[in-house]
């Protein structure tokens, strides 16, 4: 199973160190990442593999969530399921 984590806010150092420190502390492996910084915003979209995850996604989503909240950015975590729901309508 994966995720779709996305990043945004004002850019300030650390802001990737914390998102992937944070995925690594749970057991979610980033597959994929891509961000930008556009002018001082930072966006970034990470997608991670959650078959090793050390905990139920709903305690991953709301730590990733709230380290974001510490850290001044916004951190949304949506399971892939919403996405293949998506599709079959």
């Amino acid at each position: 199973m994966k995720a779709v984590v996305t990043v945004i806010g004002r850019d300030k150092k650390g802001i990737i160190a914390a998102a992937s420190s944070e995925c690594a502390k749970w057991g979610a492996n980033i597959v994929d990442i891509s961000q930008t910084v556009m002018s001082e915003y930072f966006a970034m979209i990470m997608l991670v593999e959650l078959g090793e995850l050390e905990s139920d996604f709903r305690t991953f989503k709301e730590n990733l969530e709230n380290a974001g909240g510490a850290l001044g950015v916004d951190i949304r975590v949506m399971h892939e399921d919403i996405f293949n729901s998506m599709h079959r309508i």
